[in-house]
């Protein structure tokens, strides 16, 4: 995703694995972190209904890291629990990720559930393919609406597609060689 313009943003916890690009809303969580220090953050989610797809007016993208390369994801783990001792199950060898690039600055990955992303409004913003639902009509001014999973399914949700009436965003242009989306949002 490249972020072109914003107005505003919002640091969010991830509430499922979401891919960078979508459109998601608030929602609570229960996510935890060093005694309570995300209790006070919103959660994001992807919409499961056309009223919650209403609400979906944020794209999602990951918190900036200045983590150092390479990155495991998951982090490495002990095979005990660090404050639980031997109370809880074995936890490696894990299966790990292993990045050499920020996840930021690659297309269309997924921002994994209870880990920090950002939200964006108000902005322009490019998407890949894969990140919308293509349609033929995607001109500069037509409206947007997000897919939700009751209407089009799981691996649909928080995807942008094309409306006839007015959505949460609009297309600002279609570039077909590249197949990238680049719409407008207002602010929340």
């Amino acid at each position: 995703m490249e972020i072109r313009k914003y107005v505003d943003i919002e640091g969010v916890v991830a509430t499922e694995d979401i891919v960078e690009g979508r459109m998601v809303l608030f929602t609570s969580h229960s996510w935890d972190h060093d005694f309570g220090s995300w209790s006070d953050v919103k959660g994001a989610k992807l919409p499961d209904d056309s009223t919650e797809a209403a609400l979906a007016r944020y794209v999602i993208g990951f918190a900036v890291d200045n983590s150092l390369l390479p990155i495991y994801e998951p982090q490495p783990a002990f095979n005990w629990a660090m404050r639980s001792g031997f109370s809880r199950a074995a936890n490696v060898p894990f299966n790990a990720s292993v990045f050499l690039t920020h996840p930021a600055n690659m297309v269309g990955q997924t921002i994994p559930s209870g880990t920090l992303a950002l939200a964006f409004a108000g902005g322009v913003y490019t998407v890949p393919s894969g990140a919308y639902i293509y349609s033929a009509s995607f001109t500069p001014g037509s409206h947007l609406v997000v897919a939700n999973t009751a209407d089009d399914g799981a691996s649909e949700a928080g995807k942008l597609k094309h409306s006839a009436v007015a959505g949460v965003a609009i297309v600002d242009r279609y570039d077909s060689s590249k197949n990238e989306l680049t719409f407008r949002t207002a602010q929340p």
